[in-house]
Protein backbone atom coordinates (compact mmCIF):
# COMPACT_ATOMS: atom_id res chain seq x y z
CA UNK A 1 0.00 0.00 0.00
CA UNK A 2 2.63 2.71 0.45
CA UNK A 3 4.35 1.57 -2.17
CA UNK A 4 1.03 2.08 -4.49
CA UNK A 5 0.24 5.43 -2.58
CA UNK A 6 3.45 6.89 -3.44
CA UNK A 7 2.96 6.22 -6.87
CA UNK A 8 -0.74 6.74 -7.46
CA UNK A 9 -1.69 9.85 -5.26
CA UNK A 10 1.40 11.47 -4.18
CA UNK A 11 3.16 11.82 -7.27
CA UNK A 12 0.43 12.22 -9.53
CA UNK A 13 2.19 14.56 -12.23
CA UNK A 14 5.26 12.11 -11.71
CA UNK A 15 7.45 11.97 -15.22
CA UNK A 16 7.01 8.61 -16.66
CA UNK A 17 9.80 7.70 -17.93
CA UNK A 18 11.09 6.93 -14.63
CA UNK A 19 10.44 3.65 -13.40
CA UNK A 20 12.68 4.39 -10.18
CA UNK A 21 11.94 7.71 -10.11
CA UNK A 22 15.53 10.15 -9.22
CA UNK A 23 15.96 12.22 -6.81
CA UNK A 24 14.27 15.45 -6.71
CA UNK A 25 15.34 18.94 -7.33
CA UNK A 26 14.16 22.02 -5.69
CA UNK A 27 12.13 22.89 -9.24
CA UNK A 28 11.08 19.28 -9.83
CA UNK A 29 9.74 19.63 -5.55
CA UNK A 30 7.92 22.65 -6.38
CA UNK A 31 6.24 21.63 -9.97
CA UNK A 32 5.08 18.58 -8.74
CA UNK A 33 3.82 20.29 -5.28
CA UNK A 34 1.68 22.90 -7.69
CA UNK A 35 0.60 20.27 -10.11
CA UNK A 36 -0.97 18.46 -6.66
CA UNK A 37 -2.62 21.94 -5.45
CA UNK A 38 -3.95 23.28 -8.66
CA UNK A 39 -6.81 21.71 -10.56
CA UNK A 40 -10.67 21.46 -9.93
CA UNK A 41 -11.02 23.70 -6.62
CA UNK A 42 -10.03 27.12 -8.54
CA UNK A 43 -13.85 26.47 -10.58
CA UNK A 44 -15.09 27.24 -6.72
CA UNK A 45 -12.74 30.83 -6.53
CA UNK A 46 -14.92 33.39 -8.00
CA UNK A 47 -18.06 32.18 -6.37
CA UNK A 48 -16.05 32.05 -3.09
CA UNK A 49 -15.30 35.45 -3.30
CA UNK A 50 -18.64 36.77 -3.84
CA UNK A 51 -19.73 34.48 -0.70
CA UNK A 52 -17.35 35.65 1.95
CA UNK A 53 -18.28 39.38 1.54
CA UNK A 54 -15.77 40.69 -0.98
CA UNK A 55 -12.67 40.65 -2.77
CA UNK A 56 -10.72 42.16 0.71
CA UNK A 57 -12.44 40.02 2.91
CA UNK A 58 -11.54 36.79 1.01
CA UNK A 59 -7.92 37.85 0.78
CA UNK A 60 -7.76 38.15 4.04
CA UNK A 61 -8.93 35.17 4.71
CA UNK A 62 -6.76 33.41 2.11
CA UNK A 63 -3.41 35.26 3.83
CA UNK A 64 -4.52 33.94 7.42
CA UNK A 65 -5.28 30.39 5.69
CA UNK A 66 -1.50 30.20 4.24
CA UNK A 67 0.28 30.93 7.50
CA UNK A 68 -1.85 27.42 8.53
CA UNK A 69 -1.22 26.05 5.00
CA UNK A 70 2.14 26.25 5.17
CA UNK A 71 2.38 25.03 8.57
CA UNK A 72 1.30 21.77 8.00
CA UNK A 73 3.80 21.26 5.32
CA UNK A 74 6.33 22.38 6.94
CA UNK A 75 5.50 20.03 9.87
CA UNK A 76 4.54 16.94 7.87
CA UNK A 77 8.15 17.38 6.32
CA UNK A 78 9.68 16.93 9.86
CA UNK A 79 7.57 14.31 10.73
CA UNK A 80 8.39 12.55 7.60
CA UNK A 81 12.32 12.94 8.61
CA UNK A 82 11.81 11.96 12.10
CA UNK A 83 9.51 8.91 11.83
CA UNK A 84 11.39 8.39 8.55
CA UNK A 85 8.24 7.34 6.44
CA UNK A 86 7.91 8.08 3.28
CA UNK A 87 3.25 8.42 3.19
CA UNK A 88 1.40 10.22 4.79
CA UNK A 89 -0.72 7.16 6.79
CA UNK A 90 2.39 5.91 7.62
CA UNK A 91 4.38 8.77 9.51
CA UNK A 92 0.45 9.60 11.46
CA UNK A 93 0.66 6.22 12.51
CA UNK A 94 4.37 6.07 13.65
CA UNK A 95 3.79 9.57 15.28
CA UNK A 96 0.92 9.44 16.66
CA UNK A 97 0.00 5.86 17.45
CA UNK A 98 -2.31 2.96 15.50
CA UNK A 99 -5.89 4.51 16.47
CA UNK A 100 -4.77 7.89 14.43
CA UNK A 101 -3.05 5.98 12.30
CA UNK A 102 -6.57 4.35 11.16
CA UNK A 103 -8.65 7.35 11.79
CA UNK A 104 -6.58 8.85 9.08
CA UNK A 105 -6.71 6.39 6.63
CA UNK A 106 -10.99 6.47 7.25
CA UNK A 107 -10.46 10.26 6.35
CA UNK A 108 -8.41 9.47 4.11
CA UNK A 109 -10.16 7.16 2.02
CA UNK A 110 -13.89 9.34 2.41
CA UNK A 111 -11.58 12.59 1.22
CA UNK A 112 -10.71 10.34 -1.86
CA UNK A 113 -14.45 9.12 -2.77
CA UNK A 114 -15.99 13.03 -1.88
CA UNK A 115 -13.20 14.47 -4.22
CA UNK A 116 -14.48 12.08 -7.11
CA UNK A 117 -17.51 13.56 -6.40
CA UNK A 118 -16.87 17.31 -6.91
CA UNK A 119 -15.09 15.65 -10.19
CA UNK A 120 -17.98 14.18 -11.70
CA UNK A 121 -19.71 17.28 -11.07
CA UNK A 122 -17.86 19.38 -12.70
CA UNK A 123 -17.80 17.23 -15.76
CA UNK A 124 -21.57 17.11 -15.63
CA UNK A 125 -21.38 21.24 -15.71
CA UNK A 126 -19.31 21.26 -18.50
CA UNK A 127 -21.00 18.55 -20.47
CA UNK A 128 -24.01 20.71 -20.15
CA UNK A 129 -22.50 23.78 -21.33
CA UNK A 130 -20.72 21.66 -24.27
CA UNK A 131 -23.99 20.01 -25.49
CA UNK A 132 -25.36 23.69 -25.61
CA UNK A 133 -22.61 25.11 -27.67
CA UNK A 134 -23.23 21.91 -30.04
CA UNK A 135 -26.55 22.55 -30.02
CA UNK A 136 -26.58 26.37 -31.18
CA UNK A 137 -23.34 25.49 -33.41
CA UNK A 138 -25.94 22.78 -35.45
CA UNK A 139 -29.55 24.69 -35.16
CA UNK A 140 -28.38 28.53 -35.10
CA UNK A 141 -30.85 28.39 -31.71
CA UNK A 142 -30.23 29.71 -28.36
CA UNK A 143 -30.15 27.88 -25.43
CA UNK A 144 -33.15 29.05 -24.30
CA UNK A 145 -34.77 26.81 -27.34
CA UNK A 146 -33.23 24.02 -26.80
CA UNK A 147 -35.82 21.31 -26.19
CA UNK A 148 -35.74 18.72 -23.07
CA UNK A 149 -34.91 15.29 -24.05
CA UNK A 150 -33.66 12.64 -21.77
CA UNK A 151 -31.06 11.89 -24.08
CA UNK A 152 -29.67 15.41 -24.20
CA UNK A 153 -29.93 15.88 -20.86
CA UNK A 154 -25.82 16.21 -18.87
CA UNK A 155 -27.00 13.31 -16.65
CA UNK A 156 -27.57 10.82 -18.95
CA UNK A 157 -24.04 12.38 -20.74
CA UNK A 158 -22.13 11.71 -17.49
CA UNK A 159 -23.44 8.43 -17.44
CA UNK A 160 -22.32 7.33 -20.66
CA UNK A 161 -18.97 8.70 -20.12
CA UNK A 162 -18.50 6.80 -16.98
CA UNK A 163 -19.56 4.01 -18.58
CA UNK A 164 -17.58 3.71 -21.66
CA UNK A 165 -14.41 5.97 -20.62
CA UNK A 166 -14.00 6.18 -16.83
CA UNK A 167 -15.17 2.66 -15.93
CA UNK A 168 -12.55 1.11 -18.20
CA UNK A 169 -9.79 3.08 -16.94
CA UNK A 170 -9.89 1.89 -13.61
CA UNK A 171 -10.39 -1.61 -13.76
CA UNK A 172 -6.89 -2.16 -14.32
CA UNK A 173 -4.66 -2.59 -11.00
CA UNK A 174 -2.43 -0.39 -12.20
CA UNK A 175 -3.26 3.52 -14.56
CA UNK A 176 -0.12 4.13 -16.80
CA UNK A 177 -2.07 6.94 -18.54
CA UNK A 178 -0.93 9.06 -15.37
CA UNK A 179 2.02 9.16 -16.88
CA UNK A 180 1.13 11.04 -19.70
CA UNK A 181 -1.94 13.21 -18.77
CA UNK A 182 -0.49 14.52 -15.09
CA UNK A 183 0.16 17.69 -16.53
CA UNK A 184 -3.47 18.38 -18.17
CA UNK A 185 -4.38 20.08 -14.57
CA UNK A 186 -2.06 22.24 -14.33
CA UNK A 187 -2.18 23.45 -17.61
CA UNK A 188 -6.24 23.73 -17.25
CA UNK A 189 -6.06 25.64 -14.68
CA UNK A 190 -3.35 28.29 -15.60
CA UNK A 191 -5.23 28.74 -18.94
CA UNK A 192 -8.51 29.19 -17.17
CA UNK A 193 -6.98 32.46 -14.64
CA UNK A 194 -5.43 33.52 -17.92
CA UNK A 195 -8.64 33.40 -19.70
CA UNK A 196 -10.67 35.15 -16.99
CA UNK A 197 -8.14 38.22 -16.46
CA UNK A 198 -8.81 38.66 -20.27
CA UNK A 199 -11.95 38.13 -21.02
CA UNK A 200 -12.56 41.02 -17.92
CA UNK A 201 -10.40 43.13 -19.61
CA UNK A 202 -11.57 42.54 -23.09
CA UNK A 203 -15.44 43.68 -22.01
CA UNK A 204 -17.38 46.38 -22.99
CA UNK A 205 -18.04 47.45 -20.25
CA UNK A 206 -17.97 46.38 -16.37
CA UNK A 207 -21.43 47.19 -14.87
CA UNK A 208 -21.42 43.40 -12.77
CA UNK A 209 -22.95 44.01 -9.13
CA UNK A 210 -20.39 43.22 -7.14
CA UNK A 211 -22.31 44.00 -3.75
CA UNK A 212 -21.93 40.65 -1.56
CA UNK A 213 -25.69 38.93 -0.65
CA UNK A 214 -23.92 38.82 2.68
CA UNK A 215 -23.42 41.55 5.03
CA UNK A 216 -19.01 43.27 4.82
CA UNK A 217 -19.37 42.32 8.47
CA UNK A 218 -20.43 38.57 8.92
CA UNK A 219 -18.31 36.05 10.33
CA UNK A 220 -19.98 33.30 9.57
CA UNK A 221 -19.65 34.50 5.83
CA UNK A 222 -16.07 35.12 6.01
CA UNK A 223 -15.33 31.89 7.13
CA UNK A 224 -17.56 30.14 4.57
CA UNK A 225 -14.76 30.77 1.95
CA UNK A 226 -12.36 28.28 4.06
CA UNK A 227 -13.90 25.10 2.69
CA UNK A 228 -12.89 26.39 -0.98
CA UNK A 229 -9.40 27.54 0.33
CA UNK A 230 -8.81 24.08 1.84
CA UNK A 231 -9.82 22.51 -1.37
CA UNK A 232 -7.92 24.40 -3.80
CA UNK A 233 -4.49 24.25 -1.54
CA UNK A 234 -4.75 20.52 -0.28
CA UNK A 235 -1.40 19.56 -1.47
CA UNK A 236 -0.68 18.13 2.01
CA UNK A 237 -1.49 14.22 1.14
CA UNK A 238 1.39 14.56 -1.40
CA UNK A 239 3.71 16.33 0.35
CA UNK A 240 5.41 13.60 2.66
CA UNK A 241 6.31 12.09 -0.63
CA UNK A 242 7.59 14.46 -2.84
CA UNK A 243 9.59 15.44 0.36
CA UNK A 244 10.88 12.01 1.21
CA UNK A 245 12.19 11.89 -2.73
CA UNK A 246 13.86 15.09 -2.25
CA UNK A 247 17.74 15.28 -2.88
CA UNK A 248 18.02 18.39 -0.30
CA UNK A 249 15.69 16.83 2.81
CA UNK A 250 16.71 19.88 5.21
CA UNK A 251 14.20 21.13 6.62
CA UNK A 252 14.93 24.94 6.04
CA UNK A 253 14.93 23.63 2.15
CA UNK A 254 11.48 22.42 2.10
CA UNK A 255 10.01 25.73 4.08
CA UNK A 256 11.33 27.35 1.01
CA UNK A 257 9.87 24.81 -1.44
CA UNK A 258 6.67 25.38 0.82
CA UNK A 259 6.38 29.29 0.85
CA UNK A 260 7.38 29.73 -2.80
CA UNK A 261 5.08 26.72 -3.76
CA UNK A 262 1.59 28.04 -1.74
CA UNK A 263 2.53 31.78 -2.57
CA UNK A 264 2.61 30.56 -6.73
CA UNK A 265 -0.45 29.08 -6.05
CA UNK A 266 -1.64 31.69 -3.93
CA UNK A 267 -1.42 34.18 -6.51
CA UNK A 268 -3.55 32.05 -9.35
CA UNK A 269 -6.37 31.12 -6.92
CA UNK A 270 -6.19 34.87 -5.95
CA UNK A 271 -6.15 36.37 -10.05
CA UNK A 272 -8.74 34.10 -10.79
CA UNK A 273 -11.22 34.90 -7.82
CA UNK A 274 -10.70 38.65 -7.91
CA UNK A 275 -11.28 38.83 -12.00
CA UNK A 276 -13.85 36.57 -11.90
CA UNK A 277 -15.86 38.06 -9.10
CA UNK A 278 -15.83 41.77 -10.46
CA UNK A 279 -16.67 40.12 -14.20
CA UNK A 280 -19.81 38.87 -12.92
CA UNK A 281 -20.84 40.52 -9.27
CA UNK A 282 -23.83 38.53 -7.78
CA UNK A 283 -24.17 36.67 -10.62
CA UNK A 284 -20.93 34.34 -10.89
CA UNK A 285 -22.00 30.85 -10.90
CA UNK A 286 -20.42 27.89 -8.25
CA UNK A 287 -18.67 27.10 -11.15
CA UNK A 288 -17.06 30.01 -13.07
CA UNK A 289 -17.15 28.37 -16.61
CA UNK A 290 -20.71 27.98 -16.11
CA UNK A 291 -21.14 31.64 -16.13
CA UNK A 292 -19.81 32.12 -19.86
CA UNK A 293 -21.67 31.87 -22.51
CA UNK A 294 -21.76 27.92 -24.41
CA UNK A 295 -20.50 29.66 -27.32
CA UNK A 296 -17.30 31.81 -26.31
CA UNK A 297 -14.26 29.28 -28.39
CA UNK A 298 -12.02 30.15 -25.21
CA UNK A 299 -14.18 28.91 -22.59
CA UNK A 300 -15.05 25.87 -24.50
CA UNK A 301 -11.10 25.02 -24.42
CA UNK A 302 -11.61 25.48 -20.75
CA UNK A 303 -13.74 23.04 -20.60
CA UNK A 304 -12.10 20.75 -22.61
CA UNK A 305 -8.82 20.82 -20.67
CA UNK A 306 -10.65 20.26 -17.31
CA UNK A 307 -12.95 17.81 -18.70
CA UNK A 308 -9.98 15.62 -20.15
CA UNK A 309 -8.12 16.34 -16.86
CA UNK A 310 -10.63 15.55 -14.70
CA UNK A 311 -11.69 12.23 -16.79
CA UNK A 312 -7.43 11.14 -16.92
CA UNK A 313 -7.37 11.49 -12.81
CA UNK A 314 -10.29 10.13 -11.45
CA UNK A 315 -8.74 6.72 -12.05
CA UNK A 316 -5.99 7.52 -10.54
CA UNK A 317 -8.20 8.62 -6.89
CA UNK A 318 -10.22 5.32 -7.57
CA UNK A 319 -7.10 3.55 -7.71
CA UNK A 320 -5.62 4.72 -4.04
CA UNK A 321 -9.53 4.59 -2.88
CA UNK A 322 -9.73 1.10 -3.84
CA UNK A 323 -6.48 -0.08 -2.26
CA UNK A 324 -7.25 1.53 1.14
CA UNK A 325 -10.58 -0.67 0.88
CA UNK A 326 -8.58 -3.76 -0.10
CA UNK A 327 -6.56 -3.76 3.06
CA UNK A 328 -9.93 -2.97 5.66
CA UNK A 329 -11.42 -6.04 3.82
CA UNK A 330 -8.42 -8.29 3.11
CA UNK A 331 -8.64 -12.09 3.87
CA UNK A 332 -4.72 -12.26 2.67
CA UNK A 333 -3.87 -13.10 6.08
CA UNK A 334 -5.68 -16.19 5.94
CA UNK A 335 -4.58 -17.75 2.57
CA UNK A 336 -7.61 -17.12 0.36
CA UNK A 337 -7.07 -14.50 -2.03
CA UNK A 338 -6.26 -15.79 -5.39
CA UNK A 339 -5.84 -13.99 -8.83
CA UNK A 340 -9.28 -14.61 -9.83
CA UNK A 341 -11.29 -13.36 -6.06
CA UNK A 342 -8.41 -10.62 -6.15
CA UNK A 343 -9.73 -9.48 -9.83
CA UNK A 344 -13.44 -9.89 -8.89
CA UNK A 345 -13.29 -7.74 -5.46
CA UNK A 346 -11.37 -5.07 -7.62
CA UNK A 347 -14.06 -4.83 -10.89
CA UNK A 348 -16.84 -4.95 -7.86
CA UNK A 349 -15.20 -2.12 -5.40
CA UNK A 350 -14.90 -0.06 -8.91
CA UNK A 351 -18.30 -0.58 -10.12
CA UNK A 352 -19.58 0.12 -6.41
CA UNK A 353 -17.23 2.89 -6.25
CA UNK A 354 -18.08 4.73 -9.34
CA UNK A 355 -22.14 4.04 -9.62
CA UNK A 356 -21.92 5.79 -6.17
CA UNK A 357 -20.28 8.74 -6.94
CA UNK A 358 -22.17 9.02 -10.06
CA UNK A 359 -25.79 8.69 -8.32
CA UNK A 360 -24.39 11.86 -5.82
CA UNK A 361 -22.86 14.03 -8.14
CA UNK A 362 -26.14 13.82 -10.57
CA UNK A 363 -28.16 14.94 -7.73
CA UNK A 364 -25.69 17.68 -5.84
CA UNK A 365 -27.30 21.04 -7.11
CA UNK A 366 -23.73 22.66 -7.39
CA UNK A 367 -20.65 21.82 -7.09
CA UNK A 368 -19.97 24.23 -3.79
CA UNK A 369 -21.91 22.04 -1.33
CA UNK A 370 -19.37 18.75 -2.47
CA UNK A 371 -16.51 21.52 -1.76
CA UNK A 372 -17.90 22.28 1.58
CA UNK A 373 -17.50 18.91 2.58
CA UNK A 374 -14.45 17.91 1.26
CA UNK A 375 -13.19 21.51 2.58
CA UNK A 376 -14.02 19.95 6.14
CA UNK A 377 -12.19 16.69 5.38
CA UNK A 378 -9.07 18.71 4.09
CA UNK A 379 -9.19 20.13 7.64
CA UNK A 380 -7.83 16.91 8.85
CA UNK A 381 -5.05 16.64 6.72
CA UNK A 382 -3.95 19.87 6.90
CA UNK A 383 -4.45 21.17 10.36
CA UNK A 384 -5.42 18.16 12.67
CA UNK A 385 -2.98 15.52 11.83
CA UNK A 386 0.13 17.91 11.31
CA UNK A 387 -0.96 19.62 14.82
CA UNK A 388 -1.01 16.38 16.20
CA UNK A 389 2.52 15.44 14.70
CA UNK A 390 3.77 18.02 15.85
CA UNK A 391 2.37 17.54 19.64
CA UNK A 392 3.33 13.61 19.47
CA UNK A 393 6.69 15.00 18.14
CA UNK A 394 7.70 17.40 20.88
CA UNK A 395 7.40 14.89 23.50
CA UNK A 396 10.08 12.86 22.50
CA UNK A 397 12.35 15.09 20.66
CA UNK A 398 15.48 16.97 22.31
CA UNK A 399 15.34 20.44 22.06
CA UNK A 400 15.35 22.97 24.12
CA UNK A 401 12.33 23.41 26.76
CA UNK A 402 11.16 26.98 25.65
CA UNK A 403 10.93 25.22 21.95
CA UNK A 404 9.29 22.57 23.26
CA UNK A 405 6.63 24.87 24.73
CA UNK A 406 6.73 27.37 21.74
CA UNK A 407 5.83 24.41 19.44
CA UNK A 408 3.67 22.63 21.03
CA UNK A 409 1.39 25.55 21.68
CA UNK A 410 1.40 25.73 18.17
CA UNK A 411 0.56 22.29 17.09
CA UNK A 412 -2.49 22.48 19.67
CA UNK A 413 -3.52 25.83 18.22
CA UNK A 414 -3.58 24.02 14.81
CA UNK A 415 -5.67 21.34 16.15
CA UNK A 416 -8.33 23.74 17.64
CA UNK A 417 -8.35 25.56 14.50
CA UNK A 418 -8.80 22.49 12.63
CA UNK A 419 -11.50 21.30 14.79
CA UNK A 420 -13.42 24.10 14.45
CA UNK A 421 -13.13 24.93 10.82
CA UNK A 422 -14.17 21.19 10.13
CA UNK A 423 -17.25 21.45 12.91
CA UNK A 424 -18.28 24.63 10.97
CA UNK A 425 -17.96 23.74 7.48
CA UNK A 426 -19.19 20.23 7.57
CA UNK A 427 -22.65 21.10 9.69
CA UNK A 428 -23.42 23.80 7.11
CA UNK A 429 -22.51 21.93 4.04
CA UNK A 430 -24.20 18.92 5.27
CA UNK A 431 -27.39 20.91 6.12
CA UNK A 432 -27.34 22.65 2.90
CA UNK A 433 -27.08 19.08 0.88
CA UNK A 434 -30.48 17.78 3.03
CA UNK A 435 -32.49 21.10 3.40
CA UNK A 436 -31.70 22.30 -0.15
CA UNK A 437 -32.00 25.91 1.52
CA UNK A 438 -30.67 29.26 -0.26
CA UNK A 439 -28.28 30.05 2.34
CA UNK A 440 -25.46 30.31 -0.40
CA UNK A 441 -28.02 32.75 -2.22
CA UNK A 442 -28.55 30.15 -5.57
Amino acid sequence: MEELARESISLLARSASHADPPRLGSFGAIFILLKSALGAGLLNFPWAFQKAGGVNTAITVEMVSLVFLISGLVILGYASSVSRQKTYQDVVREVCGPAVGQLCEVCFCFNLFMVCVAFLVVVQDQLEKLCVSLYEAVTGSTEGEMPYHWYTDQRFALFIMCLIIILPLSIPKEIGIQKYTSVLGTLAATYLCVSVIVKYYLMDSHTAIITPIHSQGSWASMFSVVPTICFGFQCHEACIAIYSSMENQKISHWMFISVLSMFFCLLVYTLTGVYGFVTFGRDVAPDILMSYPGNDVVMIIARLLFGISIVTIYPIILLLGRSINNEFCSLRRWGLVTHSFESRCRVLLTVIWISVTLLIAMFVPDMSKVISVIGGISAFFIFIFPGLCLVFIMQTESVSPKVRCILTWWGVVTIVVGAFIFGQSTTIAVMEIFTNSEYYGH
